[in-house]
């Protein structure tokens, strides 16, 4: 592996190198290697998360060394650079008419695309649902028994290459509509509300306690959020900006797979 890590260097460095085919087929082996799932763009490393660049690096290497071409699926027609992800059998997950996943994504046992978009260097954990018209953007991490409702959109990073991608931890719920992008990471076992719009430079505001503390770019475990917005002074006058608000931890009576509603209504609040 370390050879591959330095050689994908030595191309990032010189692109006169990828017209050479002995180097066109190291990036298109760290693909494949994602496609199956042996490698990742970013993987669990004690209490964080450590991004492989030089894999991000082989992802943005392979576009401009594939060609062009039509892929016919029945009536539907295609005309891309990357291949269609395939053989889903194999893994055993469930994939429902129109779910696409592109190939070098990772799809793993027991995962349900309904209708939805899983693009390049993604990863989706064992028993996760990407729910009807749910994207996942490119080296998005989503871990285990995760739900991503209806029209949930997973933002995608390939450059920087140092940048970390969006990551949703195991045990996840994230409502309907919900925006999760530029990173963030939203940490194990907790409820997003419908409509959220988290980014990196959105307020993550914790108004269970006395006093609010805000927090940017991570949701805590467990964390209940749901939409919210506050005051802010500009030359023209004062205007509401969208924030998220935590209104709670997930109960310890919730099980993991209650529903979006219900998890809220321990807090009183409806989204």
């Amino acid at each position: 592996m370390e050879n591959y890590k330095e050689q994908i260097g030595k191309i990032w460095e010189n692109r006169e190198l990828l017209k050479e085919p002995a180097n066109q087929e190291v990036i298109r082996e760290v693909v494949d290697w994602l496609d199956k799932g042996k490698i990742r763009v970013a993987e669990p490393e004690g209490d964080g998360w450590k991004v492989n660049q030089w894999v991000k690096m082989a992802v943005i290497l392979y576009f401009p060394i594939q060609k062009m071409k039509k892929t016919t699926v029945g009536p539907f027609e295609f005309y891309d650079k990357i291949d269609l992800k395939r053989d889903y059998d194999r893994v055993g997950a469930r994939v429902v008419p129109h779910a696409i996943a592109r190939y070098g994504s990772f799809i793993s046992e027991n995962v349900i695309m309904m209708p939805s978009y899983v693009n390049i260097g993604a990863y989706v954990e064992p028993g996760s649902m990407v729910d009807t018209w749910a994207t996942v953007g490119s080296c998005a991490q989503i871990g285990k028994d995760v739900h991503l409702s209806g029209g949930v959109g997973i933002g995608g990073v390939l450059e920087p290459v140092q940048a970390a991608p969006v990551i949703i931890e195991d045990h996840c719920f994230i409502g309907s509509r919900s925006i999760i992008v530029e990173g963030v990471r939203v940490h194990r076992e907790a409820v997003i509300g419908a409509n959220v719009t988290i980014t990196q430079s959105t307020r993550i505001i914790d108004v269970s306690q006395k006093e609010p503390k805000v927090y940017r770019g991570e949701v805590p475990a467990r964390s209940v959020v749901i939409p919210g917005s506050y005051t802010k002074e500009f030359p023209a006058g004062n205007y509401q900006v969208q924030c998220a608000l935590i209104v709670g931890q997930r109960k310890a009576s919730t099980d993991l797979k209650t529903s979006l509603n219900e998890a809220l209504r321990n807090f009183h609040v409806d989204v």
